[in-house]
């Protein structure tokens, strides 16, 4: 069993956002909370969001653009 600290405030920003351009923030696909998404080592989940992903699918897990 994992433990993990709650989640801040969805208005509180992913740390990410903060060390990022702010052109390459944007909102977390899951939560709607400000994270790095655009550019390089842009997610579109945030922190929060993507722990649980990672704890199902493994730590390799990567999101894949559908965009053509």
């Amino acid at each position: 069993m994992t433990t993990t600290t709650p989640a801040p405030p969805v208005a509180e920003p992913d740390p990410s956002a903060l060390t990022c351009p702010g052109g390459l923030v944007g909102p977390c696909s899951g939560c709607q909370r400000p994270t790095h998404v655009y550019g390089s080592g842009g997610s579109p989940l945030c922190q929060w969001c993507m722990t649980p992903v990672m704890e199902k699918w493994g730590p390799g897990v990567r999101f894949v653009s559908t965009r053509s």
